[in-house]
């Protein structure tokens, strides 16, 4: 019988970013910055997941689903996944829902990895992706930051659409707690270390990028940002705020996006410039999300972009895997 581990992120423009940390600070962010966030993303990478049923399609081994094959992924995965409900906060009588998946292991001192969703919410295509960050040997969390402003708790996965209406609901301070709350929840477990990480997208991404410049709680030890930038001004990131980093932080995009792609070479220069543990790829050909479609291609229908975003998420997973097991055992 498989075991499986126990239950229970010349440069002086001020970054429109967030501080929000986990010693009780208190944030400082500019109401309007989610909001310029989402408006400058193009159509395409506003657009909803499409979700299409494709005998066709099939995964490749070692790589997360797609958004059409995440269903029949977490329907087939022989890890243990489950609903939880966390407290925001110690004391706090709100509680956030977030989706737990377990590795198949008999490894004590699991590290732990946090999965950040894009703006359309904690989707099934996002739970089939802490399933795989499961397969990699973490215990995988994704907290649905979106709890609060839904009214509570719950395991009903909302509507892409709805989704982007309500998450400018969600405060920088809020977005910092929860993932704080669904690290200290995984590590609790009888099995995991006291070490994690955090992964998002878009949306997720940016939210991955305020976390680390706010350097997170105890044990965290690094974030990975797919196609998601620290808050701009002018294109320009502010030296102060990436000069508070201080964990390892990975930024993963694709050519296609033009809003990230023209940013890319600030943000490297900047880390580079701080001495700071940072390694940024924008890949050839791939576009926003490209993780999420990869090559369906009614998801995306150009061949050749369709192609690039398979390729792209053949190099982007593997390089976060080895991120994660360097920076997290």
């Amino acid at each position: 019988m498989l075991a499986r581990c126990s239950r229970p992120v010349a440069i002086g423009i001020v970054l429109i970013a967030t501080a929000c940390t986990l010693q009780r600070r208190t944030p400082v962010a500019p109401s309007s910055a989610m909001d310029d966030h989402m408006t400058g993303m193009t159509a395409a990478a506003m657009a909803a997941p499409r979700v299409i049923n494709r005998a066709d399609q099939q995964e490749t081994p070692g790589l997360p689903p797609s958004a059409n094959t995440a269903a029949a992924r977490i329907s087939a995965s022989p890890r243990h996944g489950e609903w939880v409900k966390i407290a925001w906060e110690s004391g706090s009588k709100d509680s956030l829902m977030a989706w737990i998946v377990y590795p198949v292991t008999s490894r004590p001192h699991t590290p732990v990895v946090v999965v950040v969703h894009e703006i359309f919410g904690l989707s099934t295509w996002v739970r089939g992706v802490a399933d795989q960050v499961a397969a990699d040997g973490f215990i995988a969390i994704a907290p649905d930051l979106l709890s609060r402003v839904r009214g509570g708790p719950t395991a009903d996965e909302l509507k892409a659409d709805s989704a982007v209406k309500i998450i400018r609901g969600v405060s920088p301070a809020e977005r910092a707690m929860g993932i704080t709350a669904a690290a200290r929840y995984a590590m609790s477990q009888p099995s995991a270390s006291q070490r994690y990480g955090v992964i998002g997208f878009c949306w997720g991404g940016s939210t991955t990028w305020t976390y680390v410049i706010n350097q997170g709680a105890p044990g965290f030890s690094g974030g990975v940002a797919y196609y998601g930038l620290p808050y701009m001004d002018g294109g320009v990131p502010n030296a102060d705020s990436l000069a508070k980093i201080r964990v390892p932080v990975m930024l993963l995009s694709g050519s296609k996006d033009a809003r990230i792609g023209s940013a890319m070479p600030a943000v490297d220069t900047a880390m580079h410039a701080l001495h700071k543990d940072y390694f940024g790829k924008d890949y050839d050909g791939a576009i926003h999300g490209f993780l999420r479609a990869q090559d369906d291609p009614k998801a995306q229908p150009d061949p050749a972009e369709a192609a690039a975003n398979l390729a792209a998420t053949k190099d982007a997973w593997p390089r976060t895997v080895e991120f994660l097991k360097k920076h997290l055992e």
